[in-house]
This record gives C-alpha cells, structure tokens and sequence, in this order.
C-alpha cells in the first residue's frame, strides 16, 4: 500500500527545551502529521546556537503531546552504537504509542567532522548506516540478535514473551544524498529522507536512486516513503514570508561550503547552485554571523533553493509542486519571526488546501 501524503515539520534540536516543546504543542494542535527532530552538532554554534540532543528531547515531545507522531532526522551510528540506538527508540515508542515514533539513521558528515571520524582510518559511512539499519530492525523485533559487521558487531539474547515492553514494529529512513545510500533505503528501509536545500528537481532525483534498490531488491517501490526536508516560511506577505526562509537557506548554504563540501554537491546541482555562487554567504556567515549570511542570499538563488515560502498561497502552490515530483512526507524547515504565528497560519490557510487522509 502506497503511504499518505503527510505534512511535517522537522526542527533541529538546538534552541531552548521550552521553546521547541511550545512549538511541538502548536503543530499538534494545528494538525500536522510528524514533527521531526534533527541531531544538530556543534558547528551551530558559529549561528549563536547550542546543539542539544534530540533523542533526549523527543521523549518530552511525545510527552507532551495527544496526535503528532516524532521522528528522529536523524541519528548518527558514528555518535552511537546500534545497540544504544535500539535501547533509547525503546524509550520513545513506549511514550509515544504505536504509530508515533518514526526512526531516520544516517552517517551525519559534519559529526564524523567534528569527531574526526576517518582521521586515522577510512571510514564506511554507507557500510555504518546499513548495518545500523539491520542491527536496529533485530533489536526492536525482539528477535536475538548475533551479528558480525564490517563496522559494527551486536550479540544479544531474545526479548522474554513476559517482558514489559512494545512489540509493534517502528519504521526504519535511511537518510542519503549520494545514490549508494538512496538505493540501500530502497533495498532494506521504510524509506528515503533527503537533507536540507532539497528542490522538486532533487526529489525527482531521489525517487529514482529508491525506487532502481526497491526492484533490485524484490520490493514493492510504490510502498515506500520518501520524506523531503525543504526550507519554508509562511508570512502575511510575499516579503515577509520569504524573509525567513533565505536566514534559513543562508545558513545551510553556509554549511555545504564549510563543513560537507563533496557530498552535497549534487544538491547543489540540481537546484542550478554552485559553489562559486555561494561563497559568498559562507563568508558572510564568517565575518557578521547568521544575519549577514541571510543578506548575502540574493532572490535569484533563493529562487533557486525553491522554498516553501512566501504567502499561504505561494506555499500551496510550493507544496504541491513538491508532491507532483515525487515527495510523499514534506518535512518543513520552518524559520522565521514567531513560528507559533507561522505554524497557525498553516493550519487556516495551507493545509485546509492539500488533499491528505
């Protein structure tokens, strides 16, 4: 069976406890299927912004809310072994409820940066995730785990049938810019969830790489989600609206020139950016923080970075553009002034306008 369109919001995990926890409370109530939670690190602090773990964080979500199901976007096995992974999942699908907790893994480049991940030996960012993925699955089913990997090993006994525990299953994302990593999300995961500045062209792109893993693999590619994170923004106007979304945009575009140049190159590519483009804003961000950066973002490539942004109605057209190329989970990387204002915004002028169950 093909999965719903849902509309979510993904928040990385690094502004105040009480702040992110009122704007989960709000997209609960505005009726927004996912809140996703991004692992940031510590390069955020050249934005005046302190990481915080979003796994901690999750479970007072899922918590403090009735409806919206939680997603971690994504957890690192380089910050954590399988094992740990599965034990802290626990955790949140106990809280949550069945149906309320989704699990994204990837390899997170600018934490195996900062933890020197690779320095002394070649890493396997493609082998980690995919074993993860595998040792996760066992883990969670209760089943006993005896696994020998590459990178990482698991030797666990079955889950007693008297064991107070939850037995449904939790789908597994496997996160990926490159077509290896999209391709093995077709192959052995729920789903594929591409990363920040992704473009209608880019979900084209992605859907491909999933659905070539789900045939060479026997599976049913219509079956899977695909999750898209996009840089959004909602105002009362065209300028307002937008004006949240290039902070936003300036900051990732900063980060794809200082932290994981290569790897994110064909996201550039797709969206008509280059680096020589680009440049510009990393400097900004250097010499005058996040706010310069956000004046360097000109509106052509803005334009570019295809937001979901501006007025309700820019946004409604935006999303569905963004739906007819392929996305069955938008993941809004919503900025800008009072989003408590933005996420009720949403709620009267947006989704009323989107066909979703």
């Amino acid at each position: 069976m093909a999965p719903p369109f849902r509309i979510g919001v993904i928040q990385l995990a690094m502004e105040p406890v009480a702040e992110m926890l009122e704007h989960a409370q709000a997209l609960d109530r505005a009726g927004f299927d996912t809140l996703w939670l991004a692992e940031p690190q510590f390069w955020w602090r050249k934005h005046s912004l302190e990481a915080r773990s979003s796994t901690a964080i999750s479970v007072l979500v899922a918590r403090e809310t009735e409806r919206i199901a939680v997603g971690w976007g994504i957890i690192s096995p380089y910050s954590r072994h399988p094992l740990q992974i599965a034990a802290e999942a626990r955790v949140v699908q106990e809280v949550a409820g069945e149906g309320r907790f989704f699990l994204g893994l990837g390899p997170s480049k600018i934490f195996m940066k900062h933890a020197r991940i690779g320095e002394e030996a070649p890493a396997k960012p493609y082998t980690a995730v995919r074993e993860a993925v595998e040792i996760v699955r066992e883990a969670l089913s209760g089943e006993a785990v005896s696994y020998r990997g590459r990178e990482f090993s698991a030797e666990i006994p079955p889950l007693k049938p008297d064991a107070d525990a939850p037995r449904w299953r939790v789908p597994l994302y496997i996160a990926g810019t490159g077509p290896r990593l999209q391709r093995a999300a077709g192959e052995i995961a729920d789903g594929l969830l591409t990363a920040s500045i992704t473009t209608p062209a880019f979900v084209r792109y992605a859907r491909e790489n999933m659905e070539a893993g789900a045939r060479a693999a026997g599976r049913d590619p219509s079956e899977l989600d695909l999750g898209s994170v996009v840089v959004a923004s909602v105002g009362r106007d065209r300028d307002q609206g937008r004006e949240g979304a290039r902070e936003m945009a300036a900051m990732y575009l900063a980060n794809k020139v200082q932290n994981i140049r290569g790897s994110a190159d064909v996201l550039l590519e797709l969206a008509g950016l280059s680096h020589e483009e680009i440049a510009p804003i990393a400097e900004a961000m250097e010499s005058g923080g996040r706010k310069a950066a956000a004046a360097a973002v000109t509106d052509e490539i803005l334009d570019k970075v295809r937001p979901i942004a501006g007025t309700p109605a820019e946004c409604v057209d935006a999303i569905r553009e963004y739906q007819d190329a392929g996305c069955s989970h938008l993941m809004l990387e919503l900025w800008g002034d009072d989003r408590v204002e933005q996420i009720e915004r949403l709620e009267r002028e947006v989704l009323p306008h989107i066909a979703r169950p």
